[in-house]
């Protein structure tokens, strides 16, 4: 089961990607392109160059899920850009509740979040 909680890392790819790759060319990105482990537990997320549908590689321990969300209509209204020119990484990490509003087609720059919770220990 695909579980998503606060504590899911999130990265999210910030140039369009090739949708007819797979769970391998996907994860290969996701080795290749970012150096990162797409085994690690993080969700990693991926759109099309029209901003008309998304891909979600997680893997779960057990296997790999590949999630695709297709719009039935328009397009993502918000998806990160490169914030630093002189950092040229094509990738970027945003909190779980950021990619919720992100799914929903909202923008997550303009909602309001409660701060996040931290032990007092």
């Amino acid at each position: 089961m695909l579980a998503v909680n606060a504590n899911t890392r999130c990265f999210v790819c910030i140039e369009p990607q090739d949708f007819r790759k797979g769970i391998d060319g996907i994860a290969g990105i996701v080795r290749q392109r970012f150096a990162m482990d797409p085994m690690d537990g993080a969700l990693y997320l991926f759109r099309n160059r029209n901003r008309t549908s998304v891909k979600l590689l997680f893997y779960t321990g057990f296997g790999f899920w590949l999630c695709q969300l297709r719009l039935s209509s328009g397009r993502l209204k918000w998806w990160p850009e490169q914030s630093d020119p002189e950092n040229v990484s094509m990738i970027r990490k945003l909190s779980s509740r950021e990619i919720q509003v992100m799914l929903s087609n909202g923008d997550p720059r303009g909602a309001q979040f409660a701060e996040d919770w931290r032990s007092l220990t």
